[in-house]
């Protein structure tokens, strides 16, 4: 999990427990089922249909020891893999806040909201009077600068 701080570590992360858990289930259900999986081989092509929710049907287990195996990679496998994703999604999240925190974007305070809010008014006022032919505080600031 340290390594996947980066978007390669996670790619990396994903696909070593992908690996991991389809290898180990293809050796463990050659040695509990050899009746169904006579070949690693065999066991392996199961494992790979398991992991990725394919299943295609073509090796099916009918022991007991292989059915609880299929389970258990059905739930840890996919299982797993949900929650190292999400992990390594909040971190990227978490990550990318802090990046936008640190850019010097603050949130407006309650005072800068209302010295806002208040300046609004101002302007509302003033376009509300010029357009009733009104002479505005706009109006007296302009025509107060130099003439040409």
């Amino acid at each position: 999990m340290d390594r996947a701080v980066t978007p390669r570590g996670a790619a990396i992360v994903i696909a070593t427990a992908t690996i991991a858990i389809t290898v180990a289930s293809g050796l463990v259900m050659t040695v509990i089922d050899r009746e169904n999986y006579p070949s690693l081989g065999s066991g392996l092509w199961w494992a790979v249909q398991t992991t990725t929710t394919v299943g295609y049907g073509d090796h099916v287990p009918t022991t007991a020891a292989g059915r609880l195996l299929a389970a258990l990679v059905m739930l840890f496998g996919i299982g797993f893999l949900a929650v190292i994703t999400a992990a390594i999604t909040s971190t990227f999240v978490a990550r990318s806040s802090l990046q936008a925190d640190g850019l010097g974007a603050e949130a407006p305070t309650a005072d800068q909201i209302r010295e806002l809010d208040q300046r609004l008014e101002r302007i509302e006022a003033a376009l509300a009077g010029s357009s009733r032919g009104e002479r505005t505080p706009l109006d007296s600031a302009s025509s107060s600068g130099p003439e040409s």
